[in-house]
């Protein structure tokens, strides 16, 4: 392990549900994640059956960015999130 990697306590919560699809982590303290670290859950990954939700309590290392990589992620974090949009300007309506 790094300098700057150090491990933490987290609660991870994976949901499998008809409105919700996602997967949360909560790290306990008061750690502050900055753009470029890195966060690397402990274990196997939890996959709830169709209908449910798993919290489970788990250990991660969170490894800080150095400097020059946290400069490169606010630069291009803009545009990277620009891609996910997709934008359409045809007057043409999908009934």
């Amino acid at each position: 392990m790094s300098s700057r990697s150090f491990e933490v306590d987290c609660t991870l919560r994976v949901s499998h549900l008809p409105e919700d699809l996602s997967a949360h982590v909560e790290i306990d303290g008061d750690v502050v994640l900055e753009p470029g670290d890195e966060l690397r859950l402990h274990g196997d990954v939890p996959c709830p059956s169709f209908g449910e939700t798993k919290v489970e309590r788990r250990r991660a290392t969170l490894t800080r960015a150095s400097w020059l990589e946290r400069t490169w992620t606010r630069l291009t974090g803009d545009v990277e999130c620009l891609e996910l949009l997709e934008v359409s300007f045809s007057d043409r309506r999908i009934s």
